[in-house]
């Protein structure tokens, strides 16, 4: 590929790499993962996008793999596929605020971004309230609602991102008993905050991007709403959705603001506090939009291997890697594919490394319940691959004990740390830390909770639905290196290559550290499977009722 940015490390990475063990299971190897990542990442898939001649060749890649390595398809129906029924959406959406006599015409891309989910070609609202919401949260255990006392049915809502910042006024800290503290929790999503608008039946619900609270620029909701969306094909056309799922710079939140003679921040601080009451604007909020649709016949891909107990081998461990990306943009001059090396390719990589490593145990050190690998569609479209296997699942939830995660591997060395996503969520955290300290690692939560990384994979839909679910990442601590080397090399993705054509497979990588992790992973995986007992969630925990609920039917 093209970028050869990272070429000035490759001298420091072999070093490191010499500086590491070799790996202890023979069946896994950091150059398979590395030829496995080269072929899902090359041009020749395309980006991997659902719906494009690129996801013919991925599924095929995978049901070919899983084949060659002998596993059994994960479809009762003796198929390595499970059809996942899409629609894309492209939306083209205008929208206007009036006030005081004057009209605010934001501008497509650069002030909003305002597609809708329902699967309808023309969407049109005039003249609705808007109001701001606050958090736009609705959280009974914290005793906290930002819509209280207003009805918002039929009108335009304008809220902030994230969790509401709660302060302990004994520490001047953000409070860890309300909303998690420093780590996001799900009221922070802006998935919730679009299924609470709905809920409300609001008309329209309209986000305020801040890049810092984000941890991302607004560039990279322009990348991914701005183009064709998808959504799970649904019988009522997605009828009880938001008209408009929208995103406003914070330049146009403020603009809006001052026209109707309230100030923004006052208004944000205010929000931070339980005493906070919705504010009509006074405002009128009107929206068009114009969809082209398609039905996209998608798939996840799986396979089985079965268990070696007669007795338990109808209980299931899921091990789940998204294979897709996004695609190709024929808008973009010169590079147009997005090849996703590190997103997700590299995760599919690790997944058929797992199975292979799987597949060459000997019988008498089979797992005693049956593994799935589960390679999802559409996660860069909301996680709807996962989405629809928890909502259609070949085998029962209640028969499943474990979703574990891949998104992203280790393309560098090994690491005497790793980190886990969601970190005390469940037992399955305990299992990682033993597993991790008998590797000679250490085991930490993750560096930036706030980003709502346990919300933005695979594992998350799998958890919503009450199945206990892990997501282990790699480490920064590289055998061998400086101490900020890992930190770096996260910064350097982030900056220049996250959903960016330029994220290549590069000339510094090596899997070492993938390899690491893909052992304990399956070691993970393995005492799972052969537990006396079941993974929980852990009390407090916000999916644990779900889980209750479900063993109890």
């Amino acid at each position: 590929m093209k970028n050869k940015a990272l070429v000035p490390l490759l001298s420091l990475l072999l070093l490191s790499s010499a500086l590491a063990a070799t790996p202890v299971n023979p069946a896994i190897s950091a150059a398979d993962i590395l030829a496995r990542t080269k072929i899902l990442a090359s041009d020749e898939f395309e980006g991997r996008a659902p719906g494009s001649p690129g996801e013919e060749k991925t599924v095929a890649y995978l049901v070919s793999e899983f084949k060659k390595l002998g596993l059994q398809p994960g479809n009762p129906d003796g198929t390595y596929v499970q059809n996942v029924p899409l629609v894309g959406i492209t939306s083209d959406p205008s929208l206007t605020f009036k006030l005081d006599g004057q009209t605010i015409a934001l501008e497509n891309i650069n002030e909003f971004v305002g597609p809708s989910s329902r699967v309808t070609p023309h969407i049109e609202a005039k003249d609705t309230d808007v109001v701001f919401v606050g958090y736009g949260v609705v959280a009974p255990e914290y005793g906290w609602d930002d819509y209280k006392g207003v009805d918002v049915r039929g009108k335009t809502v304008v809220m902030l991102i994230n969790d509401p910042p709660v302060i302990d006024p004994a520490t001047g800290q953000l409070d860890p008993k309300v909303f998690g503290g420093k780590a996001m929790t799900y009221y922070g999503r802006w998935t919730y905050k679009y299924e609470i608008a709905a809920a409300k039946g609001a008309a329209a619900c309209l986000i305020v991007h801040e890049t810092g609270p984000a941890a991302y620029p607004f560039a990279v909701i322009v990348g991914s709403r701005s183009r064709e969306n998808f959504e799970i094909s649904t019988p009522d056309k997605n009828a009880g959705h938001v008209a408009m799922e929208g995103w406003l710079t914070v330049d146009a939140a403020q603009k809006l603001f001052t026209a109707a003679g309230k100030d923004f921040y006052a208004l944000k601080a205010a929000a931070a506090t339980r005493e906070f009451q919705p504010v009509v604007l006074g405002a009128k909020a009107s929206f068009t939009i114009e969809n082209t649709l398609r039905n996209v016949a998608s798939k996840n891909v799986i396979a089985l291997l079965p268990g070696s107990d007669p007795k338990l081998r109808n209980e299931y461990v899921i091990y789940t890697a998204h294979w897709d990306h996004l695609g190709r943009d024929n808008r973009l001059k010169g590079d147009q594919i997005y090849n996703g090396a590190a997103d997700n390719a590299a995760g599919v990589a690790v997944l058929l490394e797992l199975a292979q490593a799987y597949q060459a145990l000997p019988a008498a050190q089979r797992p005693k319940r049956s593994i799935l690998f589960l390679s999802v569609t559409a996660e860069e479209k909301g996680l709807l691959g996962s989405r629809y296997y928890a909502q259609e699942p070949l085998y029962p939830l209640t028969q499943t004990l474990a979703d574990i995660n891949m998104d992203g591997a280790n393309q560098f060395g090994r690491t005497s740390d790793m980190a886990t996503v969601g970190f005390g969520a469940s037992t399955l955290d305990d299992i990682g830390i033993a597993v991790a300290t008998e590797q000679g690692r250490k085991m930490e939560p993750e560096a930036h909770p706030e980003r709502g990384s346990y919300y933005r994979s695979d594992h998350f839909e799998f958890a919503k639905v009450g199945v206990p679910s892990y997501y282990a990442k790699s480490g920064k601590a590289f055998i061998g290196q400086p101490a900020d080397f890992g930190e770096k090399l996260i910064n350097d993705y982030i900056a220049n290559d996250y959903h960016k054509v330029t994220d290549e497979v590069k000339p510094g990588w090596t899997f070492e550290g993938a390899a690491q992790d893909t052992e304990f992973l399956m070691e993970v995986g393995l005492r799972v499977a052969n537990g006396e007992t079941w993974p929980v969630w852990k009390p407090g925990n916000e999916f644990k009722a779900r889980r209750d609920a479900m063993m109890k039917q």
